[in-house]
């Protein structure tokens, strides 16, 4: 996306910052961020990136809207129930800038379509509630090489992952071994609205980090924490070297 006069002060407070400039506006203007799963994280995360200018979005989810979605999914309102996510989902952001590109695929992501979907997008955002579905994702982001930004949200609760792959560190399996026996959690145990989107905004904030940075702290680290008291932890992920995935990485 070209940057004329009217992004150029669209973006003017960002592009004050001095560690963005104009230079720093192109390059996040010029980045693909593929969203998977446009939930109670991804509605956020995708507002975020489509405000601060990513200037090429894909969107993948193969759900509808359900009235106990409205919540938090903020994309979304009553009027948008039984329709497709990604097709409303687009509409929004349409609304936002009708400059950004974007693509949307309204299946789920399995291992036929991992690898295609993916390898065309620079950043690959996981806002799945599947754990076979991250370790999917973790699979093929880390054979494609790609930046990986993941999060994960349960009650009061949140943890947010930075996978750069083009560095040697620990994957997503490291962290989590075995396969859980749940899924969806948000269903089964409930999720504090503000929690998802305080966890999408770490998001957005680690894929502007992973544009515009060399060095990134948070990459292969997480952050954890909780919404009651308000404790942060910053958590160094360590290689497993019977990791199922990156453990016979070449």
């Amino acid at each position: 996306m070209k940057l004329g006069s009217k992004e150029l002060l669209r973006y003017s407070k960002q592009i004050l910052l001095k560690n963005i400039g104009v230079a720093g506006q192109k390059k996040i203007s010029n980045t693909k961020v593929l969203i998977i799963g446009v939930g109670g994280l991804g509605c956020p995360l995708a507002m975020y990136l489509a405000n601060m200018g990513i200037g090429h979005i894909g969107l993948i989810d193969h759900d509808k809207i359900e009235l106990s979605n409205l919540n938090r999914q903020i994309l979304y309102t009553s009027k948008d129930l039984g329709k497709y996510k990604v097709i409303q989902a687009k509409k929004f952001l349409g609304l936002i800038n009708k400059k950004i590109k974007v693509n949307i695929l309204k299946k789920k992501i399995d291992e036929k379509n991992a690898n295609n979907i993916i390898k065309k997008y620079q950043i690959i955002c996981d806002c799945t509630d599947s754990f076979s579905t991250r370790y999917l994702i973790n699979k093929i982001c880390l054979k494609n090489k790609k930046i990986l930004i993941s999060a994960a949200i349960n009650k009061f609760e949140a943890q947010v992952f930075n996978f750069n792959f083009l560095k040697n560190i620990p994957c997503y399996r490291c962290f989590m071994p075995e396969l859980p026996s749940a899924d969806n959690m948000c269903d089964s145990e409930g999720i504090l609205p503000s929690v998802a989107g305080i966890a999408a905004s770490i998001q957005a904030n680690e894929v502007i980090k992973s544009i515009l940075f060399k060095k990134n702290d948070l990459v292969g680290k997480l952050i954890s924490f909780n919404t009651l008291d308000l404790n942060f932890r910053k958590i160094k992920l360590s290689k497993n070297s019977k990791c199922q995935t990156c453990g016979i990485r070449k």
